[in-house]
């Protein structure tokens, strides 16, 4: 009897109820009204979807920096900064798309963008800075180089296969249409290959 009149109180539901869309008249109970939990949770799921990938890129782009910039070989320069240049473009359309997925404010959004866009001329700058005392086969230089590649491989192969390929192929519009997984799979597996021949210069 108490919890019955718990819930008839104004105060209780006022504290239970869930937050309503500006416009709506308090006797709407359609979902279009409600709030949409479902909703929220996935934009928290996309912006630590967006914030991950975005750690992942900045280490990666830090080390390949500091790599083309400390090499002095011109022969090795120009098939690197090729390479960086797809890589990079690439990499860009990823985070840009997971950032523009989590919805972030202005300020959060530039910030982003802005370390994504400076952490390779940076590295660079920094290889440059270090070229005449840096070695590449240095047995330092391989185990700092080997453990934050390492970091950066893990986070962005986990990110793309769990978070970012697995919600588009389990997608119910494309569990439906066969040729539309075909043609998913298809672009994947040539997107593969195209950063695999890359990696030969990278």
């Amino acid at each position: 009897m108490w919890e019955k009149f718990l819930e008839l109180s104004p105060s209780f539901r006022k504290s239970h109820e869930r937050p309503r869309r500006e416009g709506c008249s308090p006797a709407c109970r359609s979902s279009s009204c409600l709030g949409h939990p479902a909703e929220e949770t996935d934009l928290v799921r996309n912006r630590i979807i967006s914030q991950v990938l975005g750690l992942g890129v900045v280490i990666h782009s830090i080390i390949i920096g500091i790599s083309l910039g400390a090499s002095q070989n011109p022969e090795t320069i120009k098939p690197l900064l090729a390479a960086l240049s797809f890589h990079q473009f690439f990499e860009g359309m990823g985070l840009g798309g997971c950032i523009s997925q989590a919805k972030f404010k202005s300020l959060s959004t530039t910030i982003m963008v802005l370390f994504f866009s400076l952490t390779t001329p940076v590295g660079i700058a920094t290889g440059i800075a270090i070229s005449s005392v840096y070695k590449e086969d240095s047995p330092t230089a391989l185990t700092v180089g080997g453990v934050f590649n390492s970091a950066a491989a893990g986070i962005l192969i986990y990110m793309a296969l769990v978070d970012i390929l697995a919600a588009d192929f389990m997608n119910p519009r494309m569990q439906g249409n066969g040729r539309l997984q075909l043609g998913e799979n298809t672009s994947l597996l040539l997107g593969a290959a195209c950063m695999s021949v890359l990696a030969k210069w990278a």
